[in-house]
């Protein structure tokens, strides 16, 4: 099959399509929606960070009108997804679960030799759920023999529940107050679920196809990225799959790197609505920065990471997107007694706004207030003077 060659703008079409966000509601509306959603992306990446509302109800709220935060883990109750590992921890659709045991075994085979004490700790841990039922980390006796020093200074009961986590002899849900909850696989996995090993070479086709459906248009890099935990054989594959036609070959112009995408996506017809979206630095449009870069001139890293001397938008900057531009970044926080957002800074792209466009930025941040449970917005600061103006003269 010849290479396909692309515009930028036709390759963030395609970019943009394949993460839900050529227009808001593309998968429609409730749970259902939410359900179809994560099954196109694969995987909804689950963040602890808790100043505006988690990462994965944020991805979600994003694109599905009217987002309720129970859905999730209806779904999850329903045993139609579940939560482990790809190249970070998030919600996975159920029909997908068999591709995440070679994940785990890959976490229990680099595993440094246990000793028998902490042996001993995993077995007494499983003994008892087998006995009692799904378990918390506060369950256990306080087992800690030195004094924290700080977040992943986890106690020993902690460590052994999550070690069983990783290598697949617990699975995990959660409580509404984000607590995990940590089970037996078979109390949890529905009947019928498919519990075979992949091949090598299955794990790597489901990898790459996985990838290039959210992605839309990808190289190699951020393929094998997600799989990133295993040793694999994308590389190999990939140039099967483009061999049988099953994925193409893609340039994109101006770029060098040798990019890949799957056929439909080469037949759709794509039209961006021109929605504005308010995304979390955990979106997987987000993901890759060097993406971000190439395919959309924008350079955007979350600072919550980075020392507050050298931050140059915020904490918890989060990208505002309208059609296929990236227009701005606010740094907010949810003041939840309050029920007010909190915006420390909106820092706007060198971009000429229109009426309209400025119209859909101020509907996007009162939708985000709304989803966040706050009633009042205020504006701090802005590097655009005549836009603070107008924000604060239309928002509540």
């Amino acid at each position: 099959m010849d290479k396909i060659i692309l515009t930028k703008p036709e390759a963030r079409k395609i970019i943009l399509h394949a993460a839900g966000l050529a227009r808001r509601a593309q998968f429609g509306k409730g749970k259902e929606a939410v359900y179809k959603l994560i099954d196109q992306l694969g995987f909804v990446q689950i963040d602890t960070n808790y100043v505006v509302e988690r990462a994965h109800h944020h991805t979600l709220a994003a694109r599905i009108p009217d987002y309720k935060l129970e859905w999730i883990d209806e779904l999850q109750a329903d045993g139609r997804i579940f939560e482990f590992w790809t190249f970070a921890t998030g919600y996975i659709p159920m029909r997908d679960f068999r591709f995440s045991l070679p994940v785990k075994a890959s976490f229990a085979a680099r595993r440094n030799d246990l000793t028998q004490a902490e042996v001993n700790l995993m077995r007494r841990i499983l003994d008892r759920i087998a006995r009692e039922g799904p378990l918390m980390a506060r369950d256990f006796e306080n087992d800690r023999v030195t004094k924290s020093s700080g977040w992943w200074d986890w106690r020993p009961s902690k460590v052994a529940l999550e070690r069983l986590h990783f290598d697949g002899r617990l699975v995990t849900t959660r409580r509404k107050d984000f607590q995990k909850v940590y089970d037996l696989p078979e109390n949890i996995l529905p009947s019928g679920i498919d519990t075979t090993m992949p091949t090598d070479e299955e794990f790597a086709r489901h990898v790459i196809m996985r990838s290039l459906k959210v992605l839309g248009i990808a190289s190699i890099k951020e393929i094998a990225w997600s799989a990133r935990f295993v040793k694999n054989s994308v590389k190999t594959e990939i140039l099967k799959l483009v061999d049988s036609g099953e994925v193409c070959s893609v340039a994109v112009a101006d770029l060098k790197t040798q990019l890949y995408m799957l056929p439909e996506y080469k037949k759709k017809k794509i039209t961006l609505s021109g929605d504005a979206f308010i995304l979390s630095p955990f979106d997987i449009l987000n993901v890759y920065r060097f993406r971000l870069r190439d395919f959309f001139d924008f350079d955007y890293q979350v600072e919550c990471f980075v020392p507050k001397p050298k931050r140059k938008y915020g904490y918890f900057s989060l990208p505002v997107l309208i059609g296929d531009t990236f227009v701005a970044r606010m740094d907010s926080k949810a003041d939840r007694k309050q029920r007010m957002l909190i915006i420390h800074n909106i820092h706007f792209e060198d971009i000429k706004l229109t009426k309209a466009m400025i119209g859909k930025v101020c509907d996007a941040i009162q939708r985000f207030a709304r989803f966040n449970q706050c009633e009042t917005i205020t504006i701090e600061k802005s590097n655009n003077k005549t836009l603070l103006k107008t924000l604060r003269n239309t928002l509540p």
